[in-house]
């Protein structure tokens, strides 16, 4: 993970410090990065600190799903997407003064409405909405029409078809994109609602028997965000190779803007001190042949030697 590092360090010396942007925190960025992970090396899952793997697992299973809804998360204690739908909910019902973002009391409230989340369908229905998000976009994608486009179940069609034509007019055409501009205004327009999305579009690639993946990712909170999206983008591509009949290849990363906000530079800077461990390796269960079919109890890490965890707070 030294490619990870030296962007770290890339950002903090050379980046420029926008103290206005849209969630008021400040950043220090960058336009226009690329990292890139050999997946033979090991799994790209940073040891400079502590990963929450199971989240990275558990949401990666969820947008597979086509959800949008954080229940699915919540029920099984994945809180990473908690703050956009309790902010909202907070806006909504004129409770912003009340609970004051990051206080005790806010943490108390959200965890009475992650609650009802969890247990109340009802309440999840009306509250736990984050939009036309991730699932959406790669599971159910509207057409002008009505109908609605798979673009997870025809991207493992066009590559397995690699294989079996071999003039495949699909084989460049192996992309995913989450950037619906029919869709994306929705959240744009909306102050409380999640970001559009920021992995905006993905392409597989054929090279004998390897299967690689590129992402594009629009905005990068380099961070919190981004080491999560490489582990996530990687296993996903580990994934779709074995349901599709290849190795995985490389995991390569491209960014627009890649930044770091300024509550997480004194973090950022104590990451950089630490040494990175040897990679891990993740197992998939080898008898999983659909895409679909994934359950959290289909993977294991092995050999995941890393840092303590190194806290900071998302900017909503």
């Amino acid at each position: 993970m030294l490619q990870y590092q030296a962007l770290l360090k890339d950002i903090l010396e050379n980046g420029y410090q926008e103290k206005h942007e849209r969630t008021g925190t400040g950043t220090k960025k960058l336009f226009g990065r690329q990292i890139r992970f050999n997946l033979e090396d090991g799994f790209p899952l940073l040891t400079t600190k502590k990963m929450y793997t199971r989240g990275i697992i558990h949401e990666l299973l969820w947008f597979l799903r086509g959800d949008t809804n954080i229940r699915y998360l919540a029920r099984r204690n994945v809180n990473i997407w908690n703050e956009w739908p309790f902010q909202a909910y907070l806006v909504k019902n004129k409770l912003t003064d009340k609970y004051p973002r990051y206080t005790p009391e806010w943490r108390e409230e959200m965890k009475n409405f992650i609650g009802k989340i969890k247990n109340d369908k009802d309440f999840a229905k009306k509250w736990g909405e984050l939009g036309p998000i991730y699932g959406k976009q790669w599971r159910h994608w509207k057409t002008s029409d009505g109908h609605e486009i798979d673009q997870i179940a025809n991207v493992v069609k066009y590559i397995k078809d690699n294989r079996r034509l071999p003039h495949n007019p699909a084989g460049r055409r192996m992309i995913v994109s989450g950037w619906n501009v029919a869709d994306i205004q929705e959240l744009i327009d909306s102050p409380i609602a999640a970001p559009p999305p920021c992995h905006t579009l993905f392409q597989f690639f054929v090279a004998g028997n390897k299967l690689s993946c590129q992402l594009y990712q629009r905005s990068a909170d380099t961070f919190l965000g981004v080491p999560f999206n490489i582990a996530s983008y990687a296993l996903l591509t580990m994934m779709m190779a074995q349901v599709t009949g290849y190795k995985p290849g490389e995991f390569v990363h491209t960014f627009g803007d890649v930044h770091v906000y300024l509550n997480h530079i004194d973090q950022v800077k104590e990451q950089l001190k630490r040494k990175p461990y040897k990679l891990p390796t993740m197992k998939i269960n080898p008898n999983v042949k659909s895409i679909f079919r994934f359950k959290y109890e289909d993977f294991e890490l092995i050999n995941y030697k890393f840092h303590p965890p190194i806290k900071g707070e998302i900017s909503v």
